[in-house]
C-alpha cells in the first residue's frame, strides 16, 4: 500500500470553478497511478497548497480571482524545487499559450480535451516531457520569431556554441518536439542520459523549458526538420 502510494503522481488542481475541480478530481481519482492531493480556488491559494503538499504536477486554470494562473505559475516556477505545471483553460488564444510557457508551464491543454488525453498529458509532464505537439511548437516558434533580427540570431548562435556535439543533437531533437523516450530511441541513448542532457541544455542555453530550446535553435538559423 505504501509502495503504491509512493509511486503515484501527486496532483493539485487549481480552478475557481468548483464543478471543474470536482470533475477533474473524479476523473483523475479513477487512475491507480494518480492521486489528487489538494484543490484550490485561486492562484494564491494554489501556491500555498503546492508549497505545503509538494505535488508532482499542478493543473492550473488561467482566469481566476485574487491571482491568475499565469502569475501563480511564474511564482511557483521560481521556487527551488517547483512542481510541473499544466495550464488547463477554455481559451486557446496564442497570447495565453505564449504567456503560459514564458511563466514556466510544462504544458497547455484546453478544458474540452478528452479525459484520456488529459490523463496521458499529466503522466507525460510528470515524467519530465512537455505537453506540446510539434505542430504547436512550430506555430509558437514562428509567432515569437516574427520581427526578430540579427542580434537575436547572433545571441542564439553564441549560446549554441557552448554545446557539445551530442548536446546539439539532443537540442535539435527537442526542437523537433520529440519526447525524451523518442530522443533516446533516435540517438541510441538511455532515457536518464537524455534527461541529463536536457538539464544541461537548460543551463547552457539559459532556458527554462523545452519550447525555449526550440526557439533558440530556430533563432540561430537551424530550423527543426
Amino acid at each position: 500500500m505504501t509502495d503504491q502510494a509512493s509511486e503515484q503522481i501527486r496532483v493539485v488542481v487549481v480552478d475557481d470553478d468548483p464543478l471543474v475541480r470536482s470533475a477533474l478530481t473524479l476523473m483523475l481519482g479513477g487512475q491507480a497511478d494518480i492521486a489528487v492531493v489538494g484543490e484550490a480556488a485561486d492562484g494564491r491559494a494554489g501556491i500555498a497548497l503546492a508549497r505545503e503538499l509538494r505535488p508532482d504536477v499542478v493543473l492550473m486554470d488561467i482566469r481566476m480571482p485574487v491571482l491568475d494562473g499565469l502569475a501563480a505559475t511564474r511564482i511557483l516556477h521560481a521556487d527551488p524545487c517547483p512542481p510541473h505545471v499544466i495550464v488547463l483553460t477554455t481559451f486557446d488564444a496564442d497570447d495565453y499559450v505564449v504567456g503560459a510557457l514564458a511563466a514556466g508551464a510544462d504544458g497547455f491543454l484546453l478544458k474540452d480535451t478528452a479525459p484520456p488525453e488529459i490523463v496521458a498529458a499529466l503522466r507525460k509532464v510528470a515524467d519530465g516531457d512537455p505537453m506540446l505537439s510539434p505542430s504547436v511548437t512550430r506555430t509558437l516558434i514562428e509567432r515569437v520569431r516574427t520581427g526578430s533580427g540579427d542580434g537575436r540570431a547572433a545571441d542564439a548562435q553564441r549560446r549554441l556554441d557552448r554545446l557539445t556535439e551530442r548536446e546539439l543533437d539532443v537540442a535539435g531533437a527537442v526542437g523537433r518536439g520529440l519526447s525524451n523516450a523518442e530522443i533516446a530511441a533516435e540517438l541510441h541513448l538511455s532515457v536518464p542520459t537524455v534527461k541529463g542532457h536536457v538539464s544541461k541544455l537548460f543551463e547552457k542555453l539559459e532556458t527554462t523549458n523545452r519550447v525555449q530550446i526550440a526557439l533558440t535553435i530556430r533563432d540561430a538559423g537551424h530550423p527543426p526538420e
